[in-house]
């Protein structure tokens, strides 16, 4: 019995199974009134992009492949630098600057937890270019960067 729903009472389904077999470089599967949760497929060498939420926190949890989490207090500062893979989950507060990079063999495959919402409902971007034209015109905290 296949229990997966997604309706105005909430979100249900394998996390894993929805993030492994996403293909999309970012696909919105709920959102809610104070969360939204997406998940992610980073090319072999992509990255998400240097980027900073001032107005939300972040969960993210990688389920298959291996990158590095940068972190800085400001858009021209790598604080730090931490190698993660399968399994590895982190939170990124408000206001720090941050980036995934898969330096893997293969596609890292994440899913994204937002507190408040970051994208609108049903947000769909087939890669990262496309995303980068949507949230050029969606917000003013995202740093334009080139693949790594």
């Amino acid at each position: 019995m296949n229990n997966a729903t997604s309706s105005a009472l909430g979100w249900i389904d394998d996390i894993e199974d929805a993030t492994v077999s996403n293909g999309n470089f970012r696909t919105v599967l709920f959102t809610a009134k104070h969360i939204q949760l997406t998940v992610m497929s980073l090319a072999i060498g992509g990255n998400i992009g240097w980027e900073m939420h001032d107005h939300l926190d972040q969960f993210l949890r990688i389920e298959s492949g291996t990158g590095t989490l940068k972190l800085g207090r400001s858009s021209d500062e790598i604080s730090e630098e931490h190698a993660v893979s399968d399994d590895w989950a982190m939170i990124i507060p408000a206001g720090i600057w941050h980036d995934v990079v898969n330096d893997g063999d293969s596609a890292l495959k994440l899913y994204s937890v937002y507190g408040p919402p970051d994208h609108p409902d049903g947000t769909v971007h087939l890669t990262k270019a496309d995303a980068e034209e949507a949230e050029a015109s969606e917000h003013d905290h995202h740093a334009a960067t080139a693949d790594d």
